[in-house]
């Protein structure tokens, strides 16, 4: 068969912090479905293993942490798009039994030893090789070739992380359709799940919460039942996920086996690994009993370690998290100038939120309201994207209502700007939830003798910039000041795409002097 009459498959990819998963849209049968792995699992573990020989992915990947934890990769979408020096993830390398250095273009690098060598992987050919894996998979299962995707990213992730992303896609080969925030694609997905309800006469105030390993998204959205989805307002950590609360559980047990025995097992990469494994285990037993036993053999220095885990305790070690995300969403209800009684649906996505605590409180929250939970939390969102990943490709012919009327409008979560003043003070361009596509423009003048202007981008919610995330930087050469006044007018113009990535130029306005650069990686 040519390459040129092969069929293509469009596919939607939820790219997690510890599980991904992907879906497609089937015309034959007027539905999307769940893609399962080898093992027949619908979500793959985002994990890279480097042993002697080869470079495993997946379920295999997670299983190596108990053997050999140094060489283990995992929570690669904290890395991704990151500086090395930046301090959240200087505190993530304290969790981490790999060895993290600071590369080039100061990315983190991974450091492993493959063929008795030491090698080096940057987090984008990292998350490229479970996209690739995700690719493989799904190329299997539908019989045809897989080239183009959506991959979905947290509400939160800043310009630099879904650049990364983008790159991650290409490397694995895809080619990437659009980038879509996560609660958005689960809007989407909310939306095609209930197209059949028949009391659903007028739109909906719709609050998507979704906590999963790593990040913790909270979106307000409109959704119609003709298709529109219009995004209010988002909030979120990419810091806050059901990884906290086994680290918390982690740091628990540590601290139990050092009272009962006198040893500290943080110097120990396999003990670790052993009983990070056991400690998520026991978060997800805790969803459905009371108490969870963590019983390992030898764990450490020939000692045993067994512990009885109540809910209340896990409760008690993760209460600060928990009322992190009550407040995340009351902030996010205040930016979109709702109150609760206007949510018409509060929807649960991720696998955080069958935590009995989580939505408890989520529930009081909303004075008794009842939640949404009929969607498959660890699958909503990859569902979401495979639609609209159908609709970008072509796939539909105008009969398939539930993705031909699918239409959105997302918001990008953090203000944008650039440093001006003597203080370094930000100058907000574009302000948090402004819907995107967008463009916006803002003069400035400038004066001094100087030719050229170093400008400076950044992205973040402090009025000092310092205290903010520093995109990217350029210069605009030959200015010219004023003979009048003795100042330069410049123009600033940021360009926000689908994706949310971002287009800066300057202009000098009297002589039409112009820079324009895309906000990547840096």
């Amino acid at each position: 068969m040519s390459q040129s009459s092969v069929k293509r498959t469009a596919i939607g990819i939820d790219l997690g912090t510890t599980y991904s998963c992907a879906a497609a849209w089937f015309r034959q049968k007027n539905r999307v479905e769940i893609i399962p792995n080898e093992q027949g699992n619908h979500v793959t573990p985002s994990f890279v293993a480097v042993n002697d020989t080869e470079i495993v992915v997946g379920e295999g990947a997670k299983l190596q942490i108990i053997r050999k934890a140094t060489n283990t990769i995992f929570d690669v979408k904290r890395m991704i798009g990151k500086r090395f020096q930046d301090p959240q993830l200087q505190k993530d390398l304290e969790a981490w039994p790999f060895k993290i250095i600071e590369g080039p273009r100061a990315k983190p690098n991974v450091v492993v030893e493959f063929e008795g060598k030491k090698k080096t992987f940057a987090p984008e050919e990292l998350s490229a090789m479970v996209l690739k894996k995700i690719k493989e998979v799904a190329e299997k299962f539908l019989g045809t070739e897989v080239t183009d995707a959506v991959i979905t990213v947290p509400a939160y992730f800043n310009n630099q992380q879904r650049e990364a992303t983008k790159e991650a896609g290409k490397l694995a080969g895809l080619n990437v359709l659009r980038l879509i925030n996560e609660p958005t694609a689960a809007a989407v997905a909310y939306g095609v799940d209930n197209m059949g309800d028949t009391e659903w006469n007028k739109d909906k105030n719709v609050l998507v919460f979704d906590l999963g390993g790593g990040t913790f998204d909270v979106s307000l959205l409109t959704v119609s039942k003709k298709g529109g989805i219009v995004v209010k307002a988002v909030g979120g950590d990419t810091h806050l996920g059901g990884d906290e609360f086994d680290t918390a559980l982690l740091n628990h047990c540590i601290e139990e086996f050092q009272k009962m025995n006198e040893h500290d097992i943080r110097g120990n990469p396999r003990a670790l690994g052993r009983l990070k494994v056991a400690c998520e285990k026991a978060k997800r037993d805790l969803s459905s009993t009371s108490v969870a036993y963590i019983e390992l053999d030898c764990l450490h220095m020939g000692f045993d370690f067994s512990i009885t885990i109540s809910r209340a305790k896990f409760e008690e070690l993760n209460s600060v998290f928990f009322r992190n995300c009550i407040q995340l969403v009351e902030n996010c209800l205040n930016d979109g100038n709702m109150k609760k009684d206007d949510i018409d649906e509060v929807v649960l996505v991720g696998g955080s939120t069958r935590i009995p605590k989580i939505q408890q409180m989520l529930k009081d929250f909303f004075d008794g309201k009842t939640l949404c939970m009929s969607m498959n939390g660890d699958e909503a969102v990859a569902f979401g994207a495979a639609i609209l990943a159908s609709r970008l490709a072509g796939e539909t012919d105008g009969k398939e209502d539930m993705i031909q009327d699918v239409v959105l409008q997302d918001v990008t979560p953090l203000s944008l700007g650039i440093k001006a003043g003597k203080n370094g003070e930000m100058k907000v361009i574009i302000p948090r939830n402004t819907p995107v596509p967008t463009r916006k423009r803002k003069i400035f003048y400038s004066s001094g003798n100087n030719s050229a202007i170093h400008i400076l981008v950044y992205q973040g919610e402090s009025v000092n910039v310092e205290e903010n995330l520093l995109l990217g930087e350029f210069n605009l050469y030959g200015i010219t000041l004023s003979s009048t006044d003795g100042v330069a007018e410049i123009e600033i113009c940021f360009s926000i795409d689908v994706n949310g990535i971002l287009l800066v130029s300057g202009k000098e306005i009297s002589t039409g002097q112009k820079k324009t650069t895309t906000i990547a990686k840096t």
